[in-house]
């Protein structure tokens, strides 16, 4: 069951964001070449703890998996390209790295991430990741009172396909509150004006995820987490929770 939020209940969601805002903030930051992605959760773990806030990664064990997540982020390098286990891999120049995290304060959940590149960039992997954050964008400003479901998906689709990206099917983003996951699903493909009518109080994670060798396939690593690009091309991922309001999208995962 979708399940919406009063304005009062989106202002505390909007708290729970900007611990999660300030923890990739600082990620960003930190993550240089030879620091271990281990070093970055590390962080992650501080910050939490400073801002009197829980982790719903840590522990969190979907029927998919065959253990429980270990950690506060999803570390994920190259042609991972998502929940990617943080551990003593030390970052590398040109490395391609996307960090999810979450937080839940005071009973409620905000989830983001961010993709970057570690020291010197090739030009592919900006287009890249730059392709993941319009295509965030587009879905964002289509997260409107009166629109559809499918109107997000069609936008990160018309993006991603037009400059050529491989999507990943059955990953995606998903409604959020107070748990990391609720209904609905948000698809990264839709057909526009299709699907779940959006209205005030809907929060949505919307999360596109590219893949740069144009295909779709991916495979599961042997740890049951990381997901690969099955033809080792890499991979960028961009997020942020939004609430539908009669305003407009308002994004709560920001400074």
């Amino acid at each position: 069951m979708v399940e919406l939020k009063s304005t009062s209940e989106i202002a505390a969601m909007r708290e729970a964001g900007r611990v999660v805002a300030g923890i990739l903030a600082a990620i960003r930051e930190q993550a240089s070449v030879g620091t271990s992605l281990g070093e970055l959760d590390e962080l992650a773990r501080e910050r939490l703890a400073q801002a009197g806030a829980r982790s719903p990664f840590l522990n969190y064990h979907p029927r998919f998996a065959p253990s429980p997540y270990p950690a506060v982020i999803c570390a994920s390098v190259n042609d991972v390209i998502v929940h990617g286990i943080p551990d003593g891999y030390r970052l590398r120049d040109g490395d391609l790295l996307s960090v999810d995290c979450g937080a839940q304060l005071d009973g409620w959940t905000g989830d983001a991430a961010t993709s970057l590149i570690v020291g010197e960039a090739r030009p592919e992997d900006q287009r890249l990741i730059e392709a993941a954050e319009s295509a965030l964008r587009a879905a964002i400003e289509a997260a409107r009172p009166g629109g559809r479901l499918g109107d997000l998906g069609h936008a990160i689709g018309t993006v991603g396909r037009g400059l050529g990206y491989g999507i990943p099917p059955r990953w995606g983003g998903h409604g959020i509150g107070r748990a990391m996951h609720e209904e609905p699903d948000v698809p990264n493909e839709g057909r526009p004006g299709r699907g779940l009518r959006l209205v005030p109080g809907l929060v949505l994670a919307i999360e596109p995820m590219f893949l740069a060798g144009g295909r779709d396939a991916f495979r599961l690593a042997p740890d049951g987490w990381a997901v690969r690009t099955a033809d080792g091309s890499r991979a960028a991922h961009a997020e942020h929770t939004v609430a539908v309001t009669a305003d407009g999208p308002r994004v709560l995962t920001i400074d």
